[in-house]
Order: C-alpha cells, then structure tokens, then sequence
C-alpha cells in the first residue's frame, strides 16, 4: 500500500507501487447478521482482504450457531450486524441476540471476548444502526471488551463513508491485538486501540484516525504500473488535458483534484476464476426454488392515476391462494436486469457470442475466500447477469479502483482513481453514488476499461428482490394481495441516459398487456391462468406494523401517496371485524392522507370515502400540496400531512397520551417521515409543556411500546 502522485495534466504520467508487507500470521473470527446480503457482503469483502495482511479469518452467519461458539472464544472476533425493521437486528440474528439476552447470564460472562463490530443503518429511518447497537451494549453488559470502535455505517449517505476507513483501520487494530496477546498485555494495549482509534470532526461525526495517517493502507502511486512493479510513462497525447474544463463532470476533474496527489485504497486481490464453457447448461427459472418464492398470476393491473399525473401509480393483484399474510405485511417480487441493458453489457465485454455458454466459477489457487453463492455453477452467461448480478447497482470504491487497473488510456485510469481516492470523495459521491450511475455507465464514459468477468462477478452485488407493502385484507380477497407501486422515473444526467426503476419499470412493462385505467372493466377476467403475467414472491412478516389486537384501541395512520397501501389493508380488516363483531367497542380511527392534485392522484379515493361513509374510518383527513386556488381565490391549506397533523394536535395527543392509541407511518423516509416526527414532538412538547429533549424521551418510549411504527422507504 501507498500513495499515488503524478499530475493529470502533465505530459508524462509514472506509477510506482510500494508494497507493505505484513508477515504475522493470525486467525480471527467474522460473525455477520444480515437482513437483505449487505451486511454478508462486507463480512465476505474483510474476509477475502484478511489474507492480504496476514491474517485468516474464518467466517459465518450469526443464525449458524452450530459452527462457533462465543462463550468460549479466544479469537478476536469482527461483528457485521444490519438493522432492519423498526430498528430490531435482521432475521439471522434474531436467535443470538436472544441468546446473549437471557438474564441468567452472568455479568462478566462475556469477560474473555475481545471484538470489533461494525453496525449498518440508514439515518433515514428511526432507531439507526440500532440491530448492531443491541449487540454491541449487550457484549458490553457482559463483560466483552473492544480492540477497536465500533463503527456506525449510515446508507442513508452511503455506507462505504464509513465502511471503508473502518475496514482499513481494522488491520492495525488486529495487530494490536494479536501483539498484546503474545506479549501478554492484553489489558493495556486494549485501551489503547479502541476509542483512540477514533476521534471526532467538526461536525460530530466519526472518523477513523487511519484515514488520516493512510500510508499503511493506502496506495502510493508516485509512478508505477501496478502489476508489474515497472516504471511505464504515457505521451501526452494519451493523457486529456484536464485544465482546460471548467465544470467537474464523471468523465474529468478540475483543479485541485486533477493536480493532487492521490491516497486511494489498497488494489482488492482477485480470487474468482471463470470459465465459459460451449453445451447445456442447467435448467433455467426465476432463482425461487431455493429461498421458498412462488410464482404466481397477476390478475388485475390498473393505473390509478391520470395520464398526467407527475407520477404513474400502478395497482396490481396477485394469485396468492398457497400465501397466509397480514395487512402491514409486505411482499419481495424477484426481478431481472433489463434485458437491453445486459445485451449492451455483453456487447462492451465482446461476450454477445458466448451468452449462452455455461459459466463455471472457481476460486483461484490459494485463495481463502467463497465462491459467491448467488452465482449458480453452469447457468449460461446471459441467465447469470440478468437474474443474479445487481449491474444497476452503483459501484463501491474498490470496484473502482480495479476497473482502473483494466483501463488503458492514462487520463481515463487517472480519473478512475480520483474517483476511488479520499481526495476525490465528493466527486464520488456526485458522480457515482448520488447520480446513480452503474456499472455500464462506468464502461460507457470509460471507452478503455476492459475488465475481465471475473471482475464483474467479484464486485457485483447479488441481484435483490424488491419489497412491497400489502394493500389489502384477506378477510376482502380471499386468496389475493394487492399493492401499489409508482414508476420511479430517473431523467436524462450527463453521467446515464433517462431509465425508470429496475422492478417499478419492468412491472409496468410485464403487465401493460393486462394493464387497464381506473374504472373501467378488466379484460383479464377472460383471460386463461396461463395467459396472465407472472411473477415470483414471498411474503415478508411484520411483527410489529399490524393493528393492535385489541380492537377498541384507537389508531392514527399517516400514508400520502403509495404510503396509504398499508391502510387500505388495516380499513379493509377493520370493515370485515367490524361486520363479524357488530357489539364489540372499536377504537378511532384516523388516517392523514396526502398527495398533489385531488382529481389526478388521489389513490384508492373511492374506498377511503366508503369507509368513512361506512364508519369504518372515523376520520379521512386530506391534502394536496399542488392544486391551484379554487373558483373563490382559496387554496386548502395544509400543504402536506404533518399540517394537517398539527392542525388535529389536540386529538393526535389525546389518542397517543390517554387512550395509549397507536401511531403508523409510511411512506418516503427522506423528508415525510421526518417532517411527522418533528411534528409529533412539537405537539407532546406542547400538550405536556416540555422540552424538545424530555418531549424526545416520549416518542422514544412510544416506539419501545411498539405505540410508534414505521415503514419508510429512502
């Protein structure tokens, strides 16, 4: 590891590596908890890097119980735990963390562990980073010490902010660690790295003091090809002169970046091989078999909002009759890569003619790390990149870097490096992270890129499937489900082309034979079963974000837009309880809903108005943040759901603080659920003439009663 120097706008351009060499031999322990493969794919990128400093690390799920054992382990041991939910561990950790809080257990119980555990969460969302602080304060409880700070990695601005420094500062840390045991001061040295290893910036944040002594870690380029160790120069024909743009972009840098001298990260080691081999290839289907998906018919699409609404809603109805769900549930629909898409991909890499080739995947000779698991052995090529591999997904730093060692032209490599390097944060995150791009997008502003498949496969995250929310009731469709969903629109940048949303835009594509607007009578009723659209998917339990099974308490749900899907769920059960229990005591029920234009997007408006007419909803409270002054010069005034919320603080506090009501919110986590929780400690704060702070510890036993549920999205 090193550092890179060389000018981009000079007219030759030298790179030089300087190797570190780490010769200690030590083996450490990778627990991870994962929800949806982040966390496993950190868990995996340590595991895989952990060889290049010497180490070997063995690695597992936290749900495989059988295969460690912390009660006795003398191993360091590196934690990678995601959040999921409101605010609860992932499914995988769900009997650890159970396990680790048995009250029987003795307080030094944990006395002999010595770890590190980095934390996934989305400041987007309550309760951050809160599954890997459960962990973290329970090992703390017991007795378990750090060899080095936690780390808190926020998807919200990108988890590789923190991820990557963390992971680099990990390596001095273990060899803190395995130093102070051989020497036997394990007590002292433990001190020193942990917290010292962080400090904190201006802004509050924390930061690893490696970030800011990187010779170790990091790369030195000062002029060196990196392969070879030999010193190569290119002519300035080969190199674009960077001075002369006056804007940024993906494709140059302007000073100071395109003169600094760079510190990017160490060059990830390569471990995949693979092999493109003529003849059959496995059976091909959606990949459901193996986490228990089902393919079924869509029976009914409708567009439910005007052709010039901003936003295209799309309702679809789904053949579950094998699927049990509750309202508050939610649905995973498995997706493909766009088919235009992977033919481009195939098409860069000079790969069309062998799509059809089945791929085998094996480790290279002496590597300790996995072949992925989401790669099938003998799927054909074409199969593998459409229905496996994320290629939308925007590329991490270290993928970066490698692609930079497969470019040729000087002035490309060289902003791929500014791309992956700590000076060029911000025009990472501009160009890359913010602006969405994706691989293919990399290739196309990047002409001499040519990395090889293994590379792809290396880097390319597993293709996820895509969540939904229940917009229905069992007790109304017996054997169905429905959701919505908008079409998520991404415009024309300079860095990709306009695309919609990966599973949004190729549900409306997959349905538009089916699909029908509002109010008219659907064709597909005379449609055979095997006419019908399909997709493959699996229910996805809530155990919280479901109505209060005392149904004389009263609930106030908050849902503009696609957020009402939930609710019209929760009215559809509450109108079936109460027609089964007309004598019982039912609890009020409110619903803020929000959108921008009452006659263009007002979603499921003729059943929100029978339930209120009904009964079934006590209050439909509305607003559009759009619509033009009516006919006598007035607008409706609240703009957006928390104004209105404010506007009805008196009852919202009421339910909330003496009738022990229950509060659910869903929708956009960047700004709506936010502004709602803002407003719901304004109106505590008032009604029990508070502080913001004392008004803070309100809301913050409401979601530990489960009185305060969300299900957000960013």
């Amino acid at each position: 590891s090193g550092r890179i120097s060389g000018r981009g706008g000079a007219n030759q351009v030298e790179y030089v590596i300087t190797p570190t060499a780490f010769s200690v031999a030590a083996r450490f322990l990778i627990l991870y908890g994962s929800q949806h493969g982040q966390a496993q794919s950190i868990a995996e990128e340590i595991c895989q890097q952990a060889a290049e400093h010497g180490f070997t690390a063995d690695i597992s799920c936290l749900s495989n119980q059988h295969k460690y054992n912390v009660d006795h382990e003398i191993r360091p041991v590196v934690f990678v735990v995601s959040t999921t939910g409101d605010g609860d561990p992932p499914d995988t950790a769900q009997k650890f963390v159970r396990k680790i809080k048995n009250k029987s257990l003795a307080h030094d119980h944990f006395s002999h562990l010595r770890y590190a555990l980095l934390a996934l969460g989305d400041t987007n969302y309550a309760n951050f980073c809160n599954g890997g602080k459960t962990i973290d304060s329970r090992l703390q409880q017991l007795g378990a010490k750090h060899f080095y700070a936690t780390g808190h990695a926020d998807d919200g601005t990108g988890l590789e902010v923190v991820v990557d420094p963390w992971i680099e500062g990990l390596w001095d840390a273990l060899k803190k660690m395995f130093s102070s045991m051989s020497s036997n001061q394990q007590g002292a040295d433990l001190r020193d790295c942990t917290q010292d290893n962080y400090h904190k910036n201006a802004s509050g944040q924390e930061k690893n003091k490696s970030d800011l002594e990187v010779d170790l870690h990091l790369l030195k380029l000062s002029e060196v090809d990196s392969q070879k160790g030999k010193t190569i120069t290119s002519d300035s024909s080969d190199v674009e002169t960077l001075f002369t743009a006056l804007v940024a972009s993906l494709k140059q840098s302007v000073p100071p970046l395109s003169e600094s001298v760079l510190n990017v990260p160490a060059l990830p080691a390569s471990y995949l091989e693979v092999h493109l081999e003529q003849g059959s290839t496995e059976r091909e289907t959606v990949p459901s078999d193996k986490d228990c998906y089902h393919e079924v018919s869509i029976s009914k699409a409708v567009q439910c909002t005007q052709d010039d609404a901003v936003k295209t809603a799309i309702l679809l109805e789904l053949d579950i009759s094998n699927i049990a769900y509750q309202p508050g549930d939610a649905f995973d629909i498995l997706c493909p890569n766009r088919a235009s898409e992977v033919e481009e991909l195939l098409l860069r890499l000079d790969l069309q003619t062998q799509k059809n080739c089945a791929v085998q995947v094996n480790l290279l000779k002496n590597s300790t790390a996995k072949v992925p698991l989401h790669i099938p052995q003998n799927g054909s090529l074409q199969f593998i990149l459409t229905w496996c591999l994320e290629i939308r997904s925007a590329p991490k730093k270290a993928f970066v870097r490698a692609l930079a060692d497969f470019t040729q032209n000087g002035s490309e490599k060289r902003r791929l490096l500014e791309l992956c390097s700590k000076e060029g944060s911000a025009d990472y995150n501009s160009f890359v992270r913010d602006a969405n791009v994706c691989l293919l997008d990399l290739l196309r502003a990047f002409p001499s890129c040519l990395p090889p498949l293994s590379l792809l496969f290396e880097h390319l995250p597993k293709l996820q499937p895509r969540a939904y929310s229940a917009a229905s009731s069992s007790l109304q469709h017996p054997g169905k489900v429905n959701f919505v969903f908008n079409v998520v629109e991404f415009p024309a940048r300079p860095e990709h082309p306009a695309r919609t949303g990966l599973c949004t835009g190729w549900l409306a594509d997959h349905v538009s034979s089916i699909l029908r607007p509002l109010g008219t009578v659907p064709a597909s009723e005379h449609l055979g079963t095997s006419a019908l659209p399909k997709v493959s998917t699996i229910a996805i339990t809530h155990y919280t974000f479901h109505l209060p099974a005392d149904l004389s308490i009263p609930v106030v749900m908050v849902g503009p837009g696609t957020g009402v899907a939930p609710f019209i769920g929760f009215l559809e059960q509450r109108e079936k309880e109460r027609e089964a229990n007309q004598e019982a005591t039912f609890g009020e029920t409110w619903l803020f809903f929000g959108c921008r234009h009452k006659d263009k997007d007002f979603l499921f408006r003729e059943e929100l108005e029978r339930f209120a007419h009904n009964g079934t909803l006590s209050h439909l409270i509305v607003c559009f943040s759009r619509d033009e002054p009516d006919a006598a010069g007035t607008v409706n005034s609240p703009t957006y759901v928390q104004h209105n919320l404010r506007l009805h603080a008196k009852n919202v506090a009421s339910i909330l603080l003496k009738d022990k009501g229950c509060l659910y919110v869903c929708g956009d986590g960047k700004n709506m659920a936010k502004d709602v929780n803002d407003t719901l400690l304004e109106i505590i704060g008032n009604k029990l003439q508070i502080d913001i702070l004392d008004a803070m510890k309100i809301v913050a036993g409401l979601r530990e009663e489960k009185r305060y549920l969300q299900d957000i999205w960013s």
